[in-house]
């Protein structure tokens, strides 16, 4: 079965929210802006079997990020001077 639009929003909305709980300021940046980004890259695909292999890709992303913010919760990064003038 192909995977729905909703589906694949629903992941989209994923990927975004556990990319935020990175604590630390750059592999936060850079996760949101890598989710961005492969979305936006791959926006045009028609073939059913080429979007259930991103999706399938996006979840095991999804994962991959998920055990990322846990691990890096262990360890409390030392904050940076744009952090610091934000909070």
């Amino acid at each position: 079965m192909a995977a729905t639009r909703m589906e694949i929003l629903k992941l989209y909305k994923q990927l975004l929210r556990e990319s935020s709980k990175f604590s630390s300021y750059n592999f936060r940046q850079y996760a949101l802006m890598r989710v961005r980004d492969a979305f936006h890259e791959n926006k045009n695909l028609t073939d059913a079997t080429a979007v259930k292999k991103q999706v399938a890709d996006g979840y095991k992303n999804l994962a991959t990020i998920k055990r990322q913010v846990i691990i890096g919760d262990m360890f409390e990064p030392q904050r940076l001077v744009i952090e610091k003038q934000i909070s």
